[in-house]
C-alpha cells in the first residue's frame, strides 16, 4: 500500500557531500532543504544539476579530511627512485 507523502513546515539543515562535473575532489555544502513527514529531506533538482551526491549527513558536518585533498602528484621533473 502506497501511502502519500507531503512536505511538512518543518526544514533541515544537511551537509552534502558530492562530487562536482568538473573536479574529482569531493566537495561539501550545508543548506536547509525541506522535510518530509516521513523525514527524509528534499533536495531539489536544480540543487543536483553538475553533483554526484556520495551522502547527506544530518546537520552541519565538520569535515576534517576529504579523499584527495592529501594526494601529491609528482613533478614531471622528478625521477623514479
Amino acid at each position: 500500500m502506497l501511502t502519500s507523502v507531503t512536505a511538512d513546515s518543518r526544514a533541515r539543515e544537511v551537509t552534502i557531500i558530492y562530487y562536482g562535473e568538473q573536479s574529482l575532489e569531493l566537495q561539501h555544502s550545508v543548506e536547509v532543504f525541506p522535510q518530509l513527514n516521513n523525514g527524509r529531506v528534499v533536495i531539489p533538482e536544480s540543487y543536483k544539476e553538475g553533483k554526484s551526491i556520495i551522502a547527506v549527513c544530518n546537520g552541519r558536518v565538520e569535515i576534517l579530511n576529504k579523499f584527495g585533498e592529501r594526494i601529491e602528484f609528482p613533478s614531471k621533473n622528478s625521477q623514479a627512485m
